[in-house]
């Protein structure tokens, strides 16, 4: 029996291949598909706005039972982190003295990466999976927002943290380290009780400083 050639169409140039900007350019491509499978691929993405929309109406609905508490005041501040994951974060974390530090926190939390040391070697694996699930879904949700919109964000230091990891070690590592970073900033946040603070704006800040005193007249 002949085997019938996939017709590849590609699709670039969008962070989201099925959101509302890459509609047009997605029903272009679908016009170069064979008759039946450009039926059946628009009886796919019907069924995958449907859920989109009721995706939507999950979160609206959750926004309006949730009450905003000073913690996730403060946590709404880092970078990825919206309503919903910063309930999540909150509610996990609990008292935040419970944690001696933020190590402890971003281990509890599952961000810490397997270390293997051999022959004087050190290779780092995947994400513990013994750990808090909520929390470890939570801070890689909001590590994969950052990888989605760092082209928008390209100064903060999250956006260079993943491009520069991307390049090295791949998406997942990029992302799994962005998360590291979030859960270390959440306990510093929660401790602290203040917002977010770039450090990439706390290195260029001295910087700006040091130009506009040296042209002062």
């Amino acid at each position: 029996m002949a085997t019938v050639p996939v017709k590849r169409v590609p699709l670039s140039g969008f962070s989201d291949p099925y959101g509302a900007k890459a509609r047009p350019a997605l029903q272009q491509a679908l016009a170069a598909l064979p008759a039946q499978t450009r039926w059946v691929t628009g009886q796919l993405l019907a069924q995958l706005e449907l859920v989109g929309e009721q995706i939507g109406q999950h979160e609206q609905r959750l926004k309006e039972l949730l009450k905003v508490t000073p913690a996730m005041q403060w946590l709404l501040t880092l970078p990825g982190v919206g309503l919903i994951l910063a309930a999540v974060i909150a509610l996990e974390v609990g008292e935040v003295s419970r944690f001696a530090s933020a190590e402890h926190l971003v281990s509890y939390a599952g961000t810490t990466p397997r270390v293997a040391a051999s022959g004087g070697r050190v290779r780092y694996g995947s994400l513990r999976a013994d750990v808090n699930r909520y929390l470890k879904w939570a801070f890689i949700e909001a590590a994969n927002v950052v990888s989605v919109h760092q082209a928008h964000w390209p100064q903060r230091h999250v956006s260079q943290l993943y491009r520069r990891l991307r390049q090295r070690k791949g998406h997942a590592k990029a992302v799994g380290a962005v998360a590291r970073h979030l859960a270390e900033s959440a306990f510093h946040v929660l401790s602290r009780q203040e917002p977010y603070r770039d450090p990439a704006a706390r290195e260029v800040a001295p910087k700006r400083c040091e130009r506009e005193t040296l042209h002062e007249p």
